[in-house]
């Protein structure tokens, strides 16, 4: 058997099946084994994203202060998990992927790279790489753009992007207006506030300015 060509075949298709467990399974396990998964708590440790969010409460201070009290830790923490679950029960990452690939110059457009140690977290899992890309990849949307932006395009997506085939997410919002986050309008934004915003610097395609230096005018 194993001198025929359909032995030669077997044996071949399962030393690459070995060899793909080993790679894809078995060397990442051992790489990442001393290296323990961060909580959300551990992650709001992020000097990028606690400037965000106490911008939130500044911008929003009635609605903060009745959803989240004080901009801190705990609070912070409270948001990203919110964000995340309404994140995906919503399906943004059936439209937006999480994944900045090493081909088609991906990299000049959404910045580095990605890497593996970027998903050893509690909010990526699970992760949400996708592959289609209705919507921009948002791993490096972090910081971008201000707070103010974010909540008019979560509000009224095609009065910042026209033609833009997003759904209006009004649900996040008292008043039927963007200047008053809910709670749930508040924890999206944190969290996407929160993609990429672990990078030391942000991607250099967009002329970015530092958070401490100007917000981004979502009018302009």
């Amino acid at each position: 058997m194993f001198e025929s060509k359909s032995g030669i075949l077997l044996i071949g298709g399962l030393g690459f099946f070995v060899f793909a467990f080993l790679s894809n399974g078995l060397v990442p396990i051992l790489l990442y084994k001393d290296m323990p998964e961060k909580t959300v708590e551990e992650l709001a440790d992020n000097q990028n994203l606690i400037y965000l969010f106490e911008d939130l409460s500044r911008r929003y201070p009635e609605q903060f202060e009745e959803y989240y009290g004080e901009p801190n830790e705990e609070s912070l923490a409270e948001a990203l998990l919110l964000g995340r679950r309404l994140y995906t029960g919503e399906g943004c990452w059936h439209c937006h992927s999480q994944f900045v690939r090493p081909v088609s110059n991906e990299s000049t457009r959404w910045g580095k790279v990605a890497s593996s140690d970027e998903y050893q977290n509690e909010l990526q899992r699970t992760v949400m790489w996708e592959t289609r890309r209705v919507g921009p990849d948002l791993s490096r949307e972090g910081g971008r753009r201000g707070n103010d932006w974010q909540a008019v395009h979560l509000f009224d997506p095609q009065s910042i992007s026209p033609g833009s085939p997003m759904p209006k997410y009004k649900w996040f919002f008292d008043e039927d207006s963007p200047s008053k986050p809910n709670k749930r309008g508040i924890a999206v934004l944190t969290y996407i506030q929160w993609l990429g915003s672990w990078l030391e610097e942000y991607p250099l395609y967009e002329d970015y300015v530092p958070l401490s230096e100007q917000m981004i005018n979502p009018l302009e």
